[in-house]
Formats: structure tokens, sequence, C-alpha cells
């Protein structure tokens, strides 16, 4: 008989990952709690500690992405242009 693995949201690894990382509690209490290995808290909660300092980085991902929005509408704004220009050379517009 096949067993179906548990699938973990980023919100649930992050919940797991972070009451580990409060220490009040071994990670085995820790696993025991939610139901996962004690292995994979340990992986969490590393990968956790390792990424927490991108958080406070000033190139953060929000400001990217506001950036990459504002490139592509610019984009789609050029290419509207064009297509207008086609269609008025083209006769398309009459």
């Amino acid at each position: 008989m096949r067993t179906i693995r548990k699938q973990f949201n980023a919100e649930a690894k992050a919940k797991v990952a972070l009451d580990a990382v409060r220490g009040d509690r071994t990670l085995s209490e820790v696993a025991r709690e939610y139901r996962v290995h004690p292995n994979r808290v340990s992986v969490w909660r590393k990968l956790l500690i390792g990424e927490a300092a991108r958080l406070f980085e000033k190139d953060s991902r929000p400001q990217r992405d506001e950036e990459l929005i504002e490139q592509l509408y610019q984009q789609i704004g050029q290419l509207q242009v064009k297509l207008e220009w086609v269609k008025k050379k083209s006769g398309y517009l009459d």
C-alpha cells in the first residue's frame, strides 16, 4: 500500500521554522507537534536563518518588482503606439 506524502505550504513551513528558531522546545518536540520529520524541521530552520538577512537588504524584492512592472507598462505603451502606426500605414484605420 502506497502512502501519500503530506505537503506543506510556505506559511506552514515558516510557522514550523519560527517555532524551531525560538528555542523554547527541542526540534523533536516541534516536529512531533506539527507531525513533521525532525530532519525536515532542521532544514526549514536553517533555511529561515540563512535567508533572514535578505529581508532587510536595501535591494529588496518588492522594489525590484515595482521596477519590472513599470518597465513592462512602458513596453506595452510603446507596442500600442507601434500597432496604431502600422494600422494607420496599412490603411486599416480609415
